[in-house]
């Protein structure tokens, strides 16, 4: 089969479409012929091996994982003899986990991982923009958002964001957005209540202030996120600086005001899997909704990484197969 591979560190042009093996199911497997994946952060941090801290998890001197991608869409093209739960033909959608290997035509995961049904609703390329489950954990399981709480999201229109926005209106909250002027529409017809314009203002020193601000863009920080959060607000971010690592357990301890960093990525396969149920439910529903930047096809993989890299607004998909 064809593959996205890269074995060492450095800029998009090290990542290449080779051939290498067809996963094969083992008693517990599924094999799904992918459609459509993701292009995300986590993939460019692995790709580029930095900040350095991060080759801890990827690799010293080298890729640990030669092929990416975590979020992935498609068809069921074999089950293990022991499968019950997904049948040949079946459209779903899934999430590999830290190994990655989502970037290739076919992908192997466990009946009982982080694998569910696509929504009848969308392509393959849509609803692989949906199932990232970065922003519902935050939110719903870290912040615990409710309604009556206000939420604003720092980076709204990116691929996390979009979904925050979202998902922060389903939960009852008032919204407040904050992104770049060409995307201020973008925002408000997500549900923003508000939209703030970073080039323009800084949402620190607006006087307003926020039950729980979400730096999904990491462009900010706690010590300067202090004066906005309430009492007992929440500052959540996705990006693990090293200092927010020191500032977690320490206002964890003390204060009312809370730095909060998780590594989403790293929750259990059954957690996940029922997290790509509730997405599904909420985008039949109409609740939520996909923003895709762009679409490229395998080929151009390295193309979708120097988007990546140059930022983006939603998800940039790589579509394989059939995938629209």
């Amino acid at each position: 089969m064809r593959a996205a591979v890269y074995r060492t560190y450095g800029p998009p042009d090290v990542v290449r479409v080779e051939e290498v093996p067809t996963p094969v199911p083992g008693d517990q497997d599924v094999i799904v012929r992918v459609c459509a994946a993701t292009v995300g952060v986590t993939d460019g941090t692995a790709r580029r091996g930095s900040p350095g801290y991060a080759r801890l998890f990827f690799g010293l001197r080298r890729p640990r994982w030669t092929v990416l991608g975590s979020e992935f869409a498609g068809v069921v093209e074999a089950v293990g003899a022991g499968v019950t739960r997904f049948r040949v033909g079946e459209e779903v959608v899934g999430i590999t986990g830290p190994d990655f290997g989502a970037h290739a035509e076919y992908v192997r995961v466990r009946q009982d991982g982080a694998l569910g049904p696509k929504p009848a609703n969308l392509d393959f390329a849509e609803a692989v923009a949906l199932i990232d489950g970065t922003a519902l954990a935050f939110l719903r399981d870290r912040a615990g958002l409710r309604p009556g709480h206000t939420l604003l999201v720092n980076g709204a229109s990116g691929a996390v964001g979009s979904a925050a926005v979202q998902l922060g209106r389903h939960f009852g909250a008032r919204v407040t957005g904050v992104c770049s002027t060409p995307h201020l529409d973008l925002v408000r017809d997500l549900g923003a209540d508000e939209v703030l314009d970073y080039t323009r203002e800084d949402f620190t020193r607006t006087g307003q202030t926020y039950d729980v601000v979400f730096d999904v863009a990491g462009t900010s920080s706690f010590g300067r996120c202090r004066r906005v959060l309430n009492p007992a607000g929440r500052y959540l971010s996705p990006v693990p600086s090293p200092g927010l690592l020191v500032q977690m357990p320490w206002t964890a301890a003390f204060g009312g005001k809370k730095a909060v960093v998780a590594f989403t990525g790293l929750r259990k396969a059954a957690d996940k899997a029922r997290d790509l149920l509730l997405v599904r439910e909420l985008a039949e529903a109409g609740t939520l909704r996909p923003v895709i930047a762009e679409r490229y096809p395998l080929e151009r993989i390295a193309q979708a990484h120097r988007h990546l890299d140059r930022g983006k607004y939603g998800n940039i998909i790589l579509t394989v197969g059939e995938a629209g």
